[in-house]
């Protein structure tokens, strides 16, 4: 699947992951048993989360950390594949 594939599918999901003031350290293993379940996952970042940071840093870093592919980042919203 390429990434524009990936892009229009995710269109359409729900967010099913929160990041709040807790930071990424808090959703970590949340995130990693979703991308278990399902291909694509979708995060919003609330402010809170960013820490000074933008949203595709914070993003990024996620994504290093559970190990997949950050396919595009909007507004505060992230999208996963793994």
């Amino acid at each position: 699947m390429t990434t524009q594939d990936l892009r229009k599918e995710a269109h359409n999901l729900d967010v099913t992951v929160w990041v709040g003031k807790s930071g990424i350290e808090a959703v970590v293993g949340e995130l990693n048993d979703q991308l278990a379940e399902r291909n694509l996952v979708k995060a919003k970042f609330l402010r809170a989360a960013l820490g000074g940071t933008t949203v595709e840093e914070t993003a990024a870093d996620l994504a290093e950390r559970v190990n997949a592919e950050l396919i595009e980042t909007r507004g505060k919203t992230a999208v996963y594949h793994r």
